[in-house]
């Protein structure tokens, strides 16, 4: 990790450095440009712990960098990210291990007619590299003079007890950001505490431990991706509220090396979404929400993915298990067998919709005074459309537009920002989509997926969370050979401090032992994507901690939610660099 001291007081910390982040940083650097801006992240180096399929619109992101970066698309850089535009659309429904029908001319109908199902069409869209989309944005931010620390793990913000006054000393020809005190109302952030360095694996500090600094800044914005430790820890603390709670989904993806004549044969700008087997067979079950991908990515590179909503019933279930299936079904197979996996990782999606948004029951505001939380963070993600990365971007305009009009009053930033948002087409588009999860949850595919169409005619359904969904019923799917969890981590490149405490803990163990084997067989050793998880002697634990690759899937899929995921040492984590 970097030398942070001097950084411990900043106008604006952004704490996560993917696209919501960046765009903030990038944004406001536009409309401030003298304005000091610390982006910090946990991962080692940008990107690296940035994941998705990813399917892009280029609105939000042509609003970012058209006045940030004039001429940016003729850049070798955006050649690269961008070279995907995607003209061959398929929508798949797959019937065993064999059969496939594309159900594309119905998706094109419902658009024709404003039905939701529509937005699920990605022709001129961009099919992109998120790794690279990020460390693309990373280095236009510091182009801007952004500081861009890698390797700063955030563990939560730090509030004010009562009502004080802070001073910030920023050298600028701006009257707005020279020397100022503003006032902190009781309860509102004044910075974010990092991640203490240096404690061995009993918590005793070693030679070389450093206590994690408190990072000042008059405006916390909070963009850490799904699940995002120092986000959820905000929203308990300030007492924020979410209308319904949130829904998950787990995502694996393996990016393989194909033959020329495999990818010739897939064509370029072609992305394939599948639903059905393995996952949702109509008549014998399983009946679980999601599907199966297959992007084209650079030359001769396919990513193929499998996605599955955590309220899966099955105590046996791996998604992993679901995508060497989807592999084997005759429509995917030609196209990558004997191929060979270059890279691979998993990643939570945030699926609970407009509902699920994290706001202050007081102002309704998405955060609360000078924090704003954004992209998957908050949760805006549109299932409708199967996308959220141009959300994320936009929320990082929205949130950097609040911050700029709210330099002598930063208490007023979020509820600012949530105004722009709900005047964005953020809203717009979430809106429409607000109840299709739920109402899938609630019914389930077969006659969930039909009464989604009524979208907003539906109420609010209220649904069981994730981990409520376990029952002791088998996968009858399952392969005949165990998925090689070794290899896919070992090509995730994911590393920690062995030495390190482990930041995986269990509430309870004994809940493990006796509640949880009898009745589930501990499914966090089947589901977790990087086998972090064993029973030795017998006790289920997280035996190997510096295998995990930060989905956080077991905090949130757990049974007895007895699982916590905690940020270990900056630095550590999956090292992704074509996720």
């Amino acid at each position: 990790m970097a030398n942070h001291s001097e950084y411990s007081k900043v106008s604006v910390l952004v704490v996560g450095a993917g696209p919501a982040g960046l765009a903030t940083a990038i944004q406001l650097k536009v409309l401030k440009p003298d304005l000091d801006i610390c982006v910090i992240d946990k991962a080692l180096d940008l990107g690296n712990h940035n994941l998705s399929g990813a399917v892009l619109e280029k609105e939000p992101l042509s609003t970012l960098l058209d006045t940030a970066k004039p001429g940016w698309r003729e850049t070798d850089e955006a050649k690269l990210v961008l070279a995907n535009v995607i003209d061959k659309d398929d929508v798949m429904f797959l019937l065993g291990s064999g059969m496939a029908f594309g159900i594309f001319p119905m998706l094109k109908m419902a658009r024709s007619v404003g039905l939701g199902f529509g937005q699920m069409i990605h022709h001129g869209d961009y099919s992109v590299s998120i790794s690279r989309l990020t460390k693309w944005l990373g280095g236009i931010a510091k182009g801007m003079g952004v500081e861009v620390l890698m390797g700063f793990a955030a563990d939560h913000v730090v509030f004010s007890e009562e009502v004080s006054s802070v001073k910030f000393q920023v050298s600028s020809d701006d009257p707005a950001l020279q020397t100022s005190n503003f006032k902190l109302q009781t309860g509102c952030a004044y910075g974010v505490k990092l991640v203490d360095q240096g404690l061995n694996k009993e918590g005793h500090k070693e030679p070389n431990y450093v206590e994690g600094e408190t990072i000042h800044a008059k405006f916390v914005v909070l963009a850490e991706g799904c699940d995002g430790l120092v986000t959820e820890r905000f929203v308990e603390k300030a007492g924020l509220k979410r209308h319904s709670h949130q829904l998950f989904s787990l995502g694996v993806k393996e990016l393989i090396k194909v033959t020329p004549e495999q990818y010739s044969k897939f064509t370029k700008g072609r992305v394939v979404h599948a639903m059905g087997y393995p996952i949702w067979t109509p008549v014998r079950g399983p009946g679980m929400f999601g599907g199966g991908i297959v992007y084209a990515g650079e030359q001769d590179h396919l990513a193929v993915g499998m996605i599955v909503g955590l309220d899966w019933k099955h105590h046996d279930f791996n998604t992993q298990d679901a995508l060497v299936r989807f592999k084997e079904h005759q429509f995917v197979k030609p196209f990558i067998e004997g191929g060979t996996v270059v890279e691979a990782g998993a990643k939570m999606i945030p699926e609970g919709g407009w509902h699920a948004v994290p706001r202050d029951p007081q102002t309704s505001s998405i955060g609360k005074g000078n924090v704003m939380i954004l992209g998957d963070s908050a949760g805006f993600v549109n299932m409708l459309k199967i996308k959220g990365l141009h959300n994320a971007i936009d929320s990082g305009i929205q949130a950097a537009k609040a911050i700029a009009a709210s330099l002598d009053n930063p208490n007023a930033a979020a509820q600012r920002y949530t105004a722009n948002v709900e005047g964005s087409n953020i809203a717009k588009e979430m809106k429409m989509a607000r109840n299709f999860r739920q109402t899938v949850a609630k019914f389930g595919p077969l006659q969930g997926m039909p009464l989604s169409v009524l979208g907003g005619m539906l109420p609010a359904f209220r649904v069981e969370k994730d981990y409520e969904m376990m029952t002791g019923a088998p996968y009858r799917l399952r392969p005949n050979m165990s998925f090689d969890k070794d290899t896919f981590t070992a090509v995730a490149a994911t590393a920690h401090r062995e030495e390190q405490p482990s930041h995986l803990l269990l509430v309870d163990p004994a809940v493990c032992t006796e509640k949880c084997l009898p009745v589930f067989v501990a499914p966090c050793i089947t589901f977790c994507p990087a086998g972090v998880y064993e029973a030795i002697h017998g006790q289920p634990k997280p035996a190997n901690p510096s295998n995990c690759l930060h989905c956080k899937t077991c905090q949130r899929k757990c049974p007895f939610d007895n699982i916590r995921w905690t940020a270990p040492e900056g630095g550590g984590g999956p090292r992704y660099k074509r996720m």
